[in-house]
C-alpha cells in the first residue's frame, strides 16, 4: 500500500480551541526551510496559553508591541526572546482578537540533522531539541520568523500519518503563575521531552 502524502496543516487546524490544538500537534512534524536548508522534527511536547484570563500568558496584561502577533489571525508564528539568550516558538490559535497560543516545547530531530547539530552544543541527538530554547537554536529560528504564516512555505507543520502517540497531560512547567493548570501535553514514549514526567497521566491518542 502506498504511503499517504504528508498533509500540511491549514488555517482551520489552528482556528480551534487551544487545548485541542496543543494536543493534536503531538506527533506532527515541524518543518523550517531556513537559510541553511530544510530541517524538521517530530513534535513531542507542547503547552497551551489561553487569553487575558491566563496569568501565565504573555497577553495577561493586554496587547503590547511584543505580543501583538498573539492578537492576530490564527496560524501564525509568535517568537519571543527570553533571559537574553533563548528564543521560543509559539503557534497562534483561536479567533483573531483573542490572544492564545501553543508553545512548542520539544521535538525529535528528523531532517537536517547536520544543521541541527551545527547549531547546537555537543549532546545526544535525542536531546538536541529537548526544550523550547534548544528547539529554536537547533532549527535556527529567531525573532526574524515572528509573524510568519504557518500555511506558507518557510515554516509549517505536517501530519505525516504516523501511528498515534500515547499522550500525557500535566501542569505546565517553568512558570510561577497558574502552575497547577494541566495545559501541558507530551508523548510519554519520547526521550526528547524536555523535562521528566512526574505524576503524568496518559490521556487520549492523537487520532
Amino acid at each position: 500500500m502506498a504511503r499517504s502524502k504528508p498533509l500540511k496543516l491549514g488555517r482551520s487546524f489552528y482556528d480551534r480551541p487551544t487545548l485541542d490544538v496543543a494536543k493534536d500537534l503531538i506527533g506532527c512534524h515541524l518543518v523550517f526551510n531556513g537559510p541553511r536548508g530544510k530541517v524538521s522534527g517530530r513534535i513531542v511536547e507542547t503547552e497551551a496559553y489561553i487569553g487575558e484570563g491566563d496569568p501565565a500568558c504573555h497577553a495577561a496584561r493586554g496587547m503590547t508591541e511584543r505580543n501583538r502577533v498573539m492578537f492576530g489571525p490564527p496560524g501564525h508564528a509568535y517568537v519571543y526572546f527570553i533571559y537574553g539568550m533563548y528564543h521560543c516558538l509559539n503557534f497562534v490559535t483561536e479567533r483573531e482578537g483573542f490572544p492564545a497560543a501553543v508553545l512548542i516545547r520539544a521535538a525529535e530531530p528528523v531532517e537536517g540533522l547536520p544543521v541541527i547539530r551545527k547549531n547546537s552544543p555537543p549532546q545526544p541527538d535525542y536531546a538536541l531539541l529537548a526544550g523550547p530554547g534548544k528547539l529554536c537554536r537547533g532549527f535556527g529560528i529567531t525573532r526574524e520568523q515572528n509573524g510568519l504564516d504557518l500555511t506558507g512555505r518557510i515554516l509549517y507543520v505536517e501530519d505525516r500519518h504516523e501511528p498515534p502517540a500515547e499522550i500525557a497531560r500535566t501542569p505546565r512547567i517553568g512558570i510561577s503563575n497558574a502552575a497547577d493548570v494541566e495545559w501541558r501535553f507530551f508523548d510519554v514514549n519520547s526521550r526528547a521531552v524536555s523535562k521528566h514526567r512526574l505524576n503524568n497521566r496518559p490521556i487520549v491518542t492523537r487520532r
